[in-house]
């Protein structure tokens, strides 16, 4: 698999930001992370791009320079909304900008907090969407209590902490993945949690490190459904990351029925890995809750296709993040499954999925969204056949290698 997106994003930022050099292996090459590395080095932080590993010469807390021109974070959220709290705290002016779908999705969340710790931000709408002007100013540490749970707003905070005058509190409604966390233990930050909040000590030190970056578990997750799916299909994925904030789908598929192993588990640089072993099974639907969707955020789409022909009903409630992902993943998922005769109904927060369906062939939109393609075409090998799917190039955002990936499997099992 691809190395983690999410942590990819988080080693370059901290690497970038610590004292000395951090070496990454196994690094996210996708799109989004190399938006994210070429708006590092217009910061003026030197890195070493090779085809497994980067090498990154942090500059310390203060040493990022005021870049020539707009940062340009493709479609990458993350990316943005992490370097917006990596800006919030630096002496100069910088400009984070996006592509359309980048510059349509929802920015107030970190910026209200952000501004409240002294950052000025001006965006369009109020700041509310990209493009953001950050003027960096002597933050001070807030106690932040966020209105929902989200990974990004909290990194975004904390990374906006490591800048600030006094101690950054922050807490959310469910956690989020962790990953900020660990790497913040792997780095000696001094992140400490009290309750339910996360407490940061403003302006520490902290030097490089080495990095081995897992496999991506939400890239995963695609194949992992397409074995449960396919008859005959016995798949094993190597080095992917469990983090037991992102393993929703793992436990959803479990519960549905699928067959799969976890093995050789072990420890790299603070995150759990593991391989996966996976087999076709019977899957059979169920329901889904609020509590359950940040572990599983990103994989809804291609859950969406597991449950379109397991038997019997699903239903998921409270999962109203997916229509301010990369595309309104609510619509778009049913919109889609629609064309190739999946009678599914969407709601405010959620969908319906009877299960059962007969998929058919037919043309269907990606709605420039990678998963939302990925997804498809893996529904498409359940179909009585073939699938188009149009708009595709938006796949290299997290995973360029997936075409050649699926075929590979599908040779085999000829």
């Amino acid at each position: 698999m691809p190395g983690d997106k999410s942590i990819t994003h988080r080693a370059l930022i901290l690497s970038a930001l610590a004292d000395g050099v951090s070496t990454m292996k196994g690094y996210c090459r996708g799109a989004d992370c190399l938006m994210t590395i070429r708006a590092l080095q217009a910061l003026g932080v030197a890195i070493e791009v090779e085809p497994d590993v980067v090498r990154v010469t942090g500059r310390g807390l203060g040493g990022w320079r005021e870049p020539a021109r707009p940062l340009d974070c493709g479609n990458s959220g993350t990316g943005l909304r992490l370097l917006a709290g990596a800006l919030a705290g630096q002496p100069f002016f910088s400009i984070l900008t996006g592509d359309d779908s980048l510059c349509g999705r929802p920015m107030e969340r970190i910026v209200e907090p952000l501004r409240r710790m002294g950052a000025a931000i001006q965006g369009r709408q109020g700041g509310a969407r990209a493009p953001l002007a950050i003027r960096g100013a002597a933050l001070k540490g807030i106690d932040y209590r966020a209105p929902v749970s989200s990974a990004q707003v909290k990194s975004a905070v904390l990374f906006a902490g490591l800048f600030a005058e006094g101690e950054t509190r922050f807490s959310e409604p469910l956690p989020s993945r962790d990953h900020t966390e660990r790497m913040c233990r792997h780095l000696g930050i001094p992140l400490t949690a009290d309750g339910q909040a996360l407490v940061l000590p403003g302006r520490p030190a902290f030097a490089g490190n080495d990095w081995v970056i897992p496999g991506d578990l939400s890239a995963a997750a695609f194949f992992i459904v397409g074995a449960s799916l396919v008859p005959g299909s016995d798949v094993r994925i190597e080095h992917v990351g469990l983090n037991p904030a992102r393993t929703g789908i793992l436990d959803v598929l479990g519960a549905m029925g699928a067959d799969i192993r976890i093995v050789n588990r072990r420890d790299d640089a603070g995150e759990p890995v593991g391989d996966l072993e996976v087999r076709a099974a019977p899957l059979r639907g169920i329901t889904v809750g609020a509590a359950q969707v940040p572990a599983m955020i990103d994989e809804f789409p291609i859950f969406c296709v597991a449950a379109a022909v397991a038997d019997g009903d699903t239903v998921v409630t409270g999962a109203e993040e997916l229509r301010v992902k990369e595309t309104d993943r609510i619509r778009a998922m049913t919109e889609e499954l629609r064309k190739i005769n999946v009678p599914v109904r969407d709601t405010p927060d959620g969908f319906v999925l009877p299960g059962g369906a007969a998929v058919r062939g037919g043309t269907c939109m990606s709605h420039g969204d990678h998963r939302v393609a990925m997804a498809l075409a893996i529904a498409a090998l359940t179909g009585d056949g073939p699938t188009t799917i149009l708009d595709t190039d938006c796949i290299a955002t997290s995973f360029p290698g997936f075409h050649d990936n699926l075929l590979e499997l599908l040779t085999l099992s000829d």
